[in-house]
């Protein structure tokens, strides 16, 4: 027969605290797979699974399921462990948060350190997309939107998009958008109000006069050039996020802490 020996009681506070913290995780989780599943389902990698390999550049549903899965089992986790009290998931929770958190803070500080290897490999990055824009729907509007957004053309100039076979100057290149770019390389015109997606037809042929001018500015430069504006923004976001995994790591740390001390007040 067991007898209780202590008052010691698992917190209710910290008990649903927890399961809240989670449930919010579990249930974003569950919506990007779903997204991710939907985005692959339109172009057809669900029923063609091989499509996945034969994508030479960056497919942004990959980083949505990625975040998505990796959400979903450690809300999951964190929810049955709090409420069962199961302190093997509470660890496990505990230690992928640890764990995440401090690849965090490696990256940051490595990104810091080897800033020309990190530059060098966004730009290979980039143009590597850039050979895939029309490969696939979700890389060409995050490209777009990208290039849109920062008033940017290609990594390093408009130039660049010679590396895609459709926006090529080569002789051999027969299509109509030989020697162009983009519709979201073009300056946006405040009296325009439709779109004009063949705006970048002929942008970088020599001896032609366009009504539509383009950005003459790669995308890597004008990123180099946002980070130190806004290095407090960046810097709020990054502390946010990791005092929302201390949170959920005391939070954990706590449960378990107050379940061993439940289960050592128990004696034959």
């Amino acid at each position: 027969t067991l007898f209780r020996s202590s008052t010691a009681e698992v917190s209710c506070c910290y008990k649903y605290l927890l399961f809240s913290y989670n449930i919010i995780f579990w249930l974003s989780g569950v919506v990007l797979l779903g997204v991710g599943l939907w985005a692959w389902s339109e172009k057809g990698v669900l029923s063609d699974i091989t499509r996945v390999t034969r994508l030479h550049g960056f497919d942004p549903v990959y980083l949505v399921l990625l975040v998505g899965m990796v959400m979903f089992v450690l809300g999951f986790a964190g929810c049955v462990g709090a409420l069962r009290e199961n302190i093997c998931l509470l660890k496990f929770f505990c230690g992928a948060i640890v764990l995440i958190f401090f690849l965090e803070l490696a990256v940051a500080v490595l990104a810091f350190l080897f800033q020309d290897w990190v530059r060098d490999r966004v730009k290979e990055f980039f143009e590597n997309n850039i050979k895939a824009y029309r490969d696939d729907i979700d890389l060409q509007n995050l490209i777009d939107s990208l290039q849109k957004a920062n008033m940017c053309c290609g990594a390093q100039g408009p130039d660049d998009w010679d590396l895609n076979e459709y926006f090529n100057c080569t002789l051999e290149n027969n299509s109509r958008e030989r020697c162009g770019v983009p519709f979201s390389c073009c300056a946006k015109d405040p009296a325009q109000t439709v779109v004009n997606t063949q705006c970048g037809y002929d942008a970088r042929k020599k001896g032609i006069v366009r009504s539509t001018p383009i950005y003459d500015k790669g995308c890597i430069p004008v990123l180099e050039g946002w980070l130190p504006r806004n290095i407090y923004i960046v810097a709020g976001v990054f502390l946010g996020i990791s005092l929302l995994q201390i949170f959920g790591i005391f939070l954990a740390r706590t449960l378990i802490s107050d379940i061993d001390a439940v289960k050592a007040g128990y004696h034959i």
